[in-house]
Protein backbone atom coordinates (compact mmCIF):
# COMPACT_ATOMS: atom_id res chain seq x y z
CA UNK A 1 0.00 0.00 0.00
CA UNK A 2 1.42 3.49 -1.11
CA UNK A 3 1.56 6.07 1.86
CA UNK A 4 -0.89 8.71 2.14
CA UNK A 5 0.74 11.78 0.72
CA UNK A 6 0.17 15.18 2.35
CA UNK A 7 -2.82 18.12 0.59
CA UNK A 8 0.22 19.59 -1.16
CA UNK A 9 -1.80 21.49 -3.69
CA UNK A 10 -3.87 23.13 -0.71
CA UNK A 11 -0.09 24.09 1.14
CA UNK A 12 1.17 25.36 -1.91
CA UNK A 13 -2.05 27.84 -2.71
CA UNK A 14 -1.83 29.04 0.67
CA UNK A 15 1.90 29.73 0.53
CA UNK A 16 1.65 31.19 -2.65
CA UNK A 17 -1.00 33.48 -1.58
CA UNK A 18 1.20 34.87 2.05
CA UNK A 19 4.10 35.35 -0.60
CA UNK A 20 1.80 37.19 -2.78
CA UNK A 21 0.91 39.55 0.24
CA UNK A 22 4.11 40.24 1.18
CA UNK A 23 4.95 40.89 -2.27
CA UNK A 24 2.33 43.55 -2.70
CA UNK A 25 3.15 44.87 0.60
CA UNK A 26 6.37 45.30 -0.15
CA UNK A 27 5.46 46.64 -4.13
CA UNK A 28 3.11 49.00 -2.27
CA UNK A 29 5.98 50.66 0.47
CA UNK A 30 7.94 51.48 -2.81
CA UNK A 31 5.22 53.20 -4.29
CA UNK A 32 4.59 55.39 -1.54
CA UNK A 33 8.27 56.03 -1.21
CA UNK A 34 7.97 55.25 2.58
CA UNK A 35 11.79 54.98 2.68
CA UNK A 36 12.77 58.60 3.12
CA UNK A 37 9.82 59.83 5.35
CA UNK A 38 11.07 56.82 7.98
CA UNK A 39 14.87 57.93 7.86
CA UNK A 40 14.04 61.10 8.08
CA UNK A 41 12.44 60.33 11.63
CA UNK A 42 15.78 58.79 12.79
CA UNK A 43 18.56 60.70 11.19
CA UNK A 44 19.12 64.08 10.60
CA UNK A 45 21.28 66.49 8.00
CA UNK A 46 24.24 65.88 10.23
CA UNK A 47 23.67 62.18 9.79
CA UNK A 48 22.34 59.24 12.04
CA UNK A 49 22.87 59.80 15.81
CA UNK A 50 22.69 55.78 16.42
CA UNK A 51 25.06 54.84 13.72
CA UNK A 52 28.14 53.90 16.33
CA UNK A 53 25.84 53.40 19.29
CA UNK A 54 26.95 50.33 21.20
CA UNK A 55 24.25 47.75 21.64
CA UNK A 56 23.32 48.58 17.68
CA UNK A 57 26.80 48.10 16.28
CA UNK A 58 28.49 45.73 18.58
CA UNK A 59 26.25 43.41 19.81
CA UNK A 60 23.53 43.20 17.63
CA UNK A 61 25.48 43.82 14.07
CA UNK A 62 28.95 42.64 15.17
CA UNK A 63 27.48 40.03 17.15
CA UNK A 64 24.56 39.28 15.13
CA UNK A 65 27.30 38.01 12.30
CA UNK A 66 29.05 36.16 14.07
CA UNK A 67 25.83 34.43 15.07
CA UNK A 68 25.25 33.65 11.51
CA UNK A 69 27.98 32.14 11.02
CA UNK A 70 27.93 29.71 13.81
CA UNK A 71 24.44 28.85 13.04
CA UNK A 72 25.64 28.37 8.81
CA UNK A 73 27.97 25.98 10.56
CA UNK A 74 25.86 24.41 12.82
CA UNK A 75 23.18 23.83 9.75
CA UNK A 76 26.14 21.77 8.09
CA UNK A 77 26.84 19.85 10.99
CA UNK A 78 23.14 18.92 10.96
CA UNK A 79 23.19 17.66 7.36
CA UNK A 80 26.16 15.41 8.05
CA UNK A 81 25.22 14.31 11.19
CA UNK A 82 23.21 10.81 10.88
CA UNK A 83 19.74 10.94 12.79
CA UNK A 84 17.75 8.33 13.04
CA UNK A 85 14.48 10.99 12.96
CA UNK A 86 13.02 14.24 11.89
CA UNK A 87 14.16 15.35 8.03
CA UNK A 88 16.02 13.01 5.62
CA UNK A 89 19.23 13.29 4.73
CA UNK A 90 18.50 14.62 1.09
CA UNK A 91 15.74 17.11 2.96
CA UNK A 92 18.19 18.44 5.26
CA UNK A 93 20.81 18.88 2.39
CA UNK A 94 18.25 20.91 0.11
CA UNK A 95 17.62 23.00 3.37
CA UNK A 96 21.14 23.76 3.07
CA UNK A 97 21.69 24.39 -0.59
CA UNK A 98 18.75 27.16 -0.54
CA UNK A 99 20.18 29.03 2.45
CA UNK A 100 23.51 29.15 0.80
CA UNK A 101 21.64 29.72 -3.01
CA UNK A 102 19.98 32.75 -0.65
CA UNK A 103 23.11 33.89 1.26
CA UNK A 104 24.34 33.99 -2.42
CA UNK A 105 21.92 35.56 -4.53
CA UNK A 106 21.63 39.13 -1.76
CA UNK A 107 25.06 39.00 -1.87
CA UNK A 108 25.39 39.47 -5.48
CA UNK A 109 22.64 41.75 -6.02
CA UNK A 110 24.22 44.27 -3.78
CA UNK A 111 27.40 43.65 -5.53
CA UNK A 112 25.33 45.02 -8.58
CA UNK A 113 23.47 47.84 -6.67
CA UNK A 114 23.86 51.27 -7.68
CA UNK A 115 22.31 52.67 -4.97
CA UNK A 116 23.80 53.44 -1.65
CA UNK A 117 22.95 53.27 2.03
CA UNK A 118 21.14 56.17 3.71
CA UNK A 119 24.10 57.52 6.10
CA UNK A 120 25.07 58.71 2.53
CA UNK A 121 22.11 60.00 1.24
CA UNK A 122 22.47 64.19 1.27
CA UNK A 123 19.50 64.73 3.25
CA UNK A 124 21.61 63.32 6.03
CA UNK A 125 24.89 64.99 5.06
CA UNK A 126 26.27 62.73 2.81
CA UNK A 127 26.68 63.38 -1.37
CA UNK A 128 24.23 60.86 -2.83
CA UNK A 129 20.95 61.79 -3.65
CA UNK A 130 17.79 59.85 -2.55
CA UNK A 131 16.82 57.25 -5.83
CA UNK A 132 14.55 54.07 -6.48
CA UNK A 133 16.99 50.75 -5.67
CA UNK A 134 15.69 49.96 -8.58
CA UNK A 135 17.56 52.57 -10.97
CA UNK A 136 20.28 49.64 -12.29
CA UNK A 137 21.72 52.42 -15.08
CA UNK A 138 23.04 55.55 -13.14
CA UNK A 139 24.36 56.14 -9.79
CA UNK A 140 23.14 58.19 -6.80
CA UNK A 141 26.22 60.13 -6.27
CA UNK A 142 27.43 57.23 -3.56
CA UNK A 143 29.49 54.81 -3.24
CA UNK A 144 26.74 52.12 -4.18
CA UNK A 145 26.10 48.41 -2.76
CA UNK A 146 23.45 48.81 -0.71
CA UNK A 147 20.36 46.99 -1.81
CA UNK A 148 18.98 44.54 -0.65
CA UNK A 149 19.89 44.32 2.81
CA UNK A 150 22.94 42.04 3.79
CA UNK A 151 22.64 42.08 7.41
CA UNK A 152 18.54 40.84 7.40
CA UNK A 153 19.97 38.54 4.76
CA UNK A 154 22.25 35.94 7.66
CA UNK A 155 18.93 35.36 9.29
CA UNK A 156 16.40 35.09 6.62
CA UNK A 157 18.81 33.28 4.07
CA UNK A 158 17.44 30.37 6.86
CA UNK A 159 13.47 30.53 5.84
CA UNK A 160 14.37 27.15 4.16
CA UNK A 161 14.58 25.92 7.74
CA UNK A 162 10.82 25.68 8.25
CA UNK A 163 9.78 23.68 5.21
CA UNK A 164 11.01 20.06 6.49
CA UNK A 165 7.46 20.23 8.70
CA UNK A 166 5.54 23.08 6.79
CA UNK A 167 5.70 22.01 3.60
CA UNK A 168 6.33 18.14 4.34
CA UNK A 169 6.95 15.82 1.52
CA UNK A 170 5.59 13.35 3.59
CA UNK A 171 2.22 12.62 5.30
CA UNK A 172 2.24 12.44 9.04
CA UNK A 173 5.19 15.02 10.01
CA UNK A 174 4.29 17.03 13.31
CA UNK A 175 4.19 21.37 11.57
CA UNK A 176 5.00 22.67 15.60
CA UNK A 177 8.80 22.58 14.81
CA UNK A 178 8.78 24.54 11.55
CA UNK A 179 6.30 27.08 13.18
CA UNK A 180 8.96 27.82 15.53
CA UNK A 181 11.90 27.74 13.21
CA UNK A 182 9.44 30.42 11.04
CA UNK A 183 9.08 32.81 14.01
CA UNK A 184 12.43 32.78 15.44
CA UNK A 185 13.93 33.42 11.59
CA UNK A 186 11.26 36.06 11.45
CA UNK A 187 11.98 37.53 14.84
CA UNK A 188 16.14 37.44 13.81
CA UNK A 189 15.58 39.29 10.04
CA UNK A 190 13.32 41.60 11.58
CA UNK A 191 15.30 42.84 14.54
CA UNK A 192 18.59 42.54 12.36
CA UNK A 193 16.60 45.11 9.91
CA UNK A 194 15.42 47.45 12.49
CA UNK A 195 19.53 47.49 13.71
CA UNK A 196 20.41 48.73 10.24
CA UNK A 197 17.55 51.05 9.59
CA UNK A 198 18.20 52.22 12.82
CA UNK A 199 22.00 52.96 11.92
CA UNK A 200 21.26 54.82 8.71
CA UNK A 201 22.51 51.56 7.07
CA UNK A 202 19.31 50.31 5.59
CA UNK A 203 15.54 51.93 4.89
CA UNK A 204 12.26 49.32 5.71
CA UNK A 205 12.50 48.26 2.24
CA UNK A 206 15.70 46.95 1.96
CA UNK A 207 14.87 44.77 4.70
CA UNK A 208 11.49 43.85 2.90
CA UNK A 209 12.93 43.32 -0.54
CA UNK A 210 15.44 40.71 1.41
CA UNK A 211 12.59 39.20 2.66
CA UNK A 212 10.66 38.94 -0.62
CA UNK A 213 14.11 37.26 -2.30
CA UNK A 214 15.42 34.99 0.72
CA UNK A 215 11.75 33.41 0.24
CA UNK A 216 11.05 33.10 -3.10
CA UNK A 217 14.35 31.44 -3.60
CA UNK A 218 13.14 29.20 -0.42
CA UNK A 219 10.05 27.88 -2.18
CA UNK A 220 10.79 27.84 -5.74
CA UNK A 221 13.77 25.53 -5.00
CA UNK A 222 11.58 23.59 -2.05
CA UNK A 223 8.62 22.91 -5.16
CA UNK A 224 10.85 22.00 -7.64
CA UNK A 225 12.87 19.93 -5.42
CA UNK A 226 9.41 17.78 -3.41
CA UNK A 227 9.03 15.20 -5.89
CA UNK A 228 13.28 14.05 -5.40
CA UNK A 229 12.20 14.02 -1.76
CA UNK A 230 9.25 12.08 -1.75
CA UNK A 231 11.04 9.63 -3.96
CA UNK A 232 13.20 9.10 -1.14
CA UNK A 233 10.43 9.18 1.56
CA UNK A 234 8.48 5.97 -0.10
CA UNK A 235 11.61 3.91 0.87
CA UNK A 236 11.80 5.51 4.13
CA UNK A 237 9.47 5.20 7.19
CA UNK A 238 7.74 8.09 7.89
CA UNK A 239 9.24 10.41 11.22
CA UNK A 240 8.31 12.89 13.32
Amino acid sequence: MSPVRPPVVSTANAIARAWLVLLLLTLGWDAAGMDLPVMSQIGTSAGFPWRHHPLLETVLHDGGRQLATLAYLMLWGWVLWPAASGPSRRERGTVLVLVTLSMLTVSLLKQASRASCPWEWSAFGGTAVYTSHWNLLTGDGGAGGCFPGGHASSALSFLALCLPWLWSPVAGRRRAPGWRWLAAVLLAGGLAGVTQTLRGAHPPSHTLWTLVICSAIALAGWRMARPWLRAESVQRPVTL
